[in-house]
């Protein structure tokens, strides 16, 4: 069969190129094209584009492109039909992705959803455009399965992939000495996102709060779709090291992080490691944002525990005043620090039920077959 895959961005392009590694067990003659990045394209993924070429956030930031967005989709759609796909395998992404599940509604090619869009944190009522558009949802996070059951839409539960990816990581035993991080101290990981704005809005302030303590090691996540220019803020910082493409290494050995909200709070509890979540973004987009919001916090870990395990810093909050006293709290108070990871154990609990690729893969193949 033919699938063809649209991620559009960092972390569903991992997701997704697991799942198109789990397919090929069910479907060994599965062919794949799609819009997606490197984990996609290294799985075997014939790519259309690079979402690297497209990638935005925020409202106001969609809507400076909104031309060139439009272009992707009107694209898209036509190489969708070009490849005469069996299925659309629609990956988070949801301003794009949602758009793409009309079309394959339209055309009548079957449309798979996996990595259910967050309607649940705001606009629920799209849930139902969904459900009119998306043959199957394949949903990674519990309550995501009680939500739709409220739209008289039964979904797939399917595990977790970040557990998985967490699950398959091997420790590059030699990761301290590449990375030139003393052994003897103490490290604090910075993960300030995989998207432009993201970097732009926080990395000044983690600047700030690495000014604020010299005795540790700060090590900056870093990735290659960005430009290694936008890490200029801290460069210049001789108690700072940038990280390319390695978080997994290097939250196995941080002390405690300072995480922008995204998937990465998620992967940084799943590792263990005492967090702060921050966020800043343009003016105006948080302030939309706070007006349509519908969940009580922004970060994963939060949301799966339905209670705040991690401290969440937003716009002017995200300051390095807060940033540094939460900071100082998390190295030195061994209570607080039992607490974080106590609740960290009862969300791995919750989310262990076996590899979500493989159990989304095996559903995904038997839909289409029968």
């Amino acid at each position: 069969m033919r699938y063809y895959i649209i991620a559009g961005e960092r972390s569903g392009d991992l997701h997704g190129s697991n799942l198109v590694k789990a397919i090929r067990k069910h479907d060994p003659s599965a062919e794949f094209r799609g819009l997606g990045g490197d984990y996609l394209q290294e799985a075997g993924v014939k790519l259309f584009v690079h979402y690297a070429e497209f990638a935005v956030m925020g409202f106001v930031e969609v809507l400076l492109n909104i031309v060139k967005i439009s272009g992707y989709l009107r694209k898209c759609g036509q190489d969708i039909l070009e490849f005469k796909a069996d299925v659309i395998i629609l990956i988070d992404y949801a301003g794009f992705n949602r758009q793409m599940a009309r079309f394959g509604k339209k055309h009548k090619v079957k449309v798979f959803y996996y990595i259910s869009p967050k309607v649940w944190a705001w606009n629920q009522s799209r849930a139902h455009q969904l459900k009119a558009n998306v043959d199957r949802m394949f949903v990674i996070l519990p309550f995501e399965k009680d939500f739709y059951q409220k739209f008289n839409w039964q979904v797939d539960y399917v595990g977790n992939p970040v557990l998985d990816a967490v699950k398959a990581h091997v420790p590059d035993e030699s990761f301290l000495e590449k990375r030139g991080l003393d052994r003897s101290q103490t490290i604090v990981a910075l993960l300030p996102g995989s998207r432009k704005q993201e970097v732009m809005h926080i990395l000044p302030v983690m600047r700030e709060v690495i000014k604020r303590f010299p005795h540790l090691q700060f090590a900056v996540a870093t990735v290659n779709n960005l430009d290694e220019g936008l890490y200029q803020p801290v460069t210049d910082c001789s108690n700072v090291k940038l990280v390319k493409e390695d978080t997994y290494n290097l939250l196995l050995h941080a002390r405690a992080a300072i995480v922008t909200s995204g998937t990465a709070t998620l992967e940084t509890s799943l590792f263990k490691v005492p967090q702060i979540v921050v966020y800043k973004a343009a003016s105006l987009t948080v302030w939309l944002v706070k007006l349509i919001i519908k969940v009580k916090y922004i970060s994963l870990v939060n949301l799966i525990a339905d209670k705040p395990v991690v401290k969440e810093l937003i716009q002017d909050n995200a300051n390095p005043a807060t940033i540094s006293a939460e900071l100082e709290s998390l190295l030195s108070d061994p209570t607080y620090r039992k607490k974080v990871l106590d609740d960290y154990d009862t969300i791995i609990k919750l989310l262990d039920t076996g590899s979500a690729s493989e159990n989304a893969a095996k559903l995904m193949v038997g839909y289409l077959r029968y």
